[in-house]
């Protein structure tokens, strides 16, 4: 028997984003000097009747609002039972997207490692400690910024001088005004001819593009300039298997889906139907470390490896765990304006641009459980109202 769970406590707070803004539509962070954008997350404790307290910063509103279903539930029940736990949370989670597994899972495995005194790493079996990384940019602005293709071709130009080895393009898309297939175009090939053979590079769309037509020519694009992967192009929301198959057809540049279905049984689906080359992952969104070392070993069994999705320190356990995988997405990144990171963190634990080394590698925690120790000062004093208690 593992320490028995007596009270789980989520913390919504509010942090500042300076020189960021949204795109035309709204949904897209782009730099836009002098505004500031606040963002909300939330801070998770599952407190034990050892003294051992799981934590974990991160999830969305949709995820905390689910803990509705789950707090209870886990109450009184043995922390490390976390297989248990993610089939039960899995099956009353079925007429959601299950964000809310991931979480609570990421928590229960830092409450694990804590007790243990292991790194998850180590209890997951580790691999490797360290991986190259890649800059992930913010979208394509129109504000001095990242505003055509010399200026993603500059910064990754900046990346690669910083030892950047990988540099990943979130371009403009959008509709009416805003739709400039041209300009996606051009700044795939401004990129790949000035840093494409020195940097591994990938594009991603966001689901932004409109037709078939526009991933095509963009995916062409691709093509010409031998690019590692492209990544959901268009507005079905990356979740078709047979339009992505159908859109591999048709180009050589390698497809990356799965961001946007959520669990193990649709990621196998894309797999085994052929509708990607390479699998996306993320513990937050795929039902915790659990859910995403459970999507890369079906990776692994295909011949193919997985992605795992945003910069974080459970991304980074996962990562040093898995054989097949090749790069850590350093996200969002920008010349003028700092990553969307939470300042939650302790020590020496960074997501920022500089936290690569002179390899352009970043370091997997081995302290216990997730490694990194949160600032509860600075969520507790920024926090909007919104704690739920379950006990």
């Amino acid at each position: 028997m593992g320490p028995t769970i007596t009270r789980i406590e989520s913390t919504e707070f509010a942090y500042p984003l300076e020189d960021v803004g949204t795109s035309e539509t709204g949904f897209n962070l782009v730099y836009e000097p002098g505004a500031t954008t606040d963002r909300k997350l939330f801070a998770l404790r599952i407190e034990t009747d050892a003294g051992v307290t799981g934590e974990y910063v991160g999830g969305n509103s949709p995820a905390a609002a689910q803990l509705n279903l789950l707090g209870d539930y886990l109450v009184g029940r043995d922390a490390l039972d976390r297989e248990r736990h993610w089939s039960e949370m899995k099956r009353a989670l079925r007429k959601y997207d299950r964000m809310g597994i991931g979480p609570v899972d990421i928590a229960l495995w830092d409450l694990a490692g804590k007790h243990h005194d292991a790194a998850i790493h180590e209890l997951l079996g580790t691999y490797r400690d360290r991986i190259p990384a890649y800059a992930s940019t913010y979208h394509g602005d129109d504000n001095g910024g990242l505003d055509s293709g010399e200026a993603f071709a500059d910064f990754a130009e900046e990346c690669l001088e910083m030892g950047y080895t990988g540099f990943k393009i979130h371009g403009w898309g959008g509709s009416d005004e805003a739709r400039d297939i041209d300009r996606e175009v051009e700044t795939v090939h401004a990129v790949g001819e000035r840093v494409g053979d020195e940097m591994d590079l990938m594009l991603d769309p966001a689901c932004e593009y409109e037709t078939f037509g526009d991933a095509l020519t963009v995916g062409k694009a691709c093509d010409e300039q031998d690019f590692y992967w492209y990544e959901d192009p268009y507005r079905d929301g990356g979740i078709s298997q047979h339009g992505h198959k159908r859109l591999g057809q048709h180009l050589e540049t390698p497809l990356l889906q799965t961001e946007h279905v959520r669990g193990l049984e649709p990621h196998t689906d894309f797999v085994a139907n052929g509708a990607t080359d390479f699998v996306r992952a993320d513990p937050e969104y795929d039902g915790g470390i659990t859910g995403a070392i459970k999507i890369a070993r079906v990776a692994e069994g295909f011949g193919l490896d997985v992605e795992y999705h945003a910069p974080g320190p459970a991304q980074r356990h996962c990562v040093a765990a898995t054989r097949n995988t090749n790069y850590y997405e350093l996200a969002l990144v920008h010349p003028e304006c700092p990553n969307p990171i939470p300042p939650v963190y302790e020590g020496d634990y960074s997501d920022y641009i500089d936290t690569i080394d002179d390899d352009g590698c970043i370091e997997v925690p081995d302290g216990p459980g997730l490694g990194v120790e949160y600032d509860w000062d600075y969520i507790e004093s920024n926090a909007t109202g919104s704690v739920h208690t379950y006990e």
